[in-house]
């Protein structure tokens, strides 16, 4: 694979309780355990990141499908749920669940652009067996 780009961050603090940054200083944030998990919350987790970055990930791979298609991607959105959990083997494990909005389309060619872009889409081809992703194209009315 030819890179054209590399992201660089750095955690610190404690884990989970830590600090994130890019290495260019566009993005720190600090982070907390959700109080669904024991901690305190009040501040962003990694599975907020991780949910942020796949739905802006497969959003784009969703428009650039639909662009080749010819499809009208007015008004599209794509939400990502990412849940956390014990894995049953001792660790802990991710599931994904992807929500699409695509209301200037059929449903049969949004279902099918979802599809194409699930291959696409660099986020679900990393986590392709090795974490359960949804993919939901939600109901919507004509306008």
């Amino acid at each position: 694979m030819q890179v054209l780009y590399t992201a660089s961050a750095t955690a610190s603090g404690d884990g989970r309780n830590g600090h994130v940054e890019t290495s260019d200083g566009t993005f720190t944030l600090d982070l907390a355990v959700p109080k669904e998990m024991g901690g305190t919350g009040g501040a962003a987790n990694p599975e907020q990141l991780f949910a942020a970055g796949y739905a802006a990930c497969f959003h784009g791979a969703l428009r650039l499908v639909a662009r080749r298609a010819k499809a009208d991607v007015t008004g599209s959105v794509v939400a990502a749920e990412v849940g956390i959990g014990p894995s049953g083997s001792g660790g802990f494990g991710l599931t994904v669940q992807l929500v699409i909005d695509l209301p200037a389309v059929s449903r049969e060619t949004a279902e099918q652009i979802v599809e194409q872009a699930h291959q696409v889409c660099p986020y679900s081809n990393a986590t392709r067996g090795n974490i359960d992703v949804a993919l939901t194209v939600r109901e919507t009315l004509p306008a």
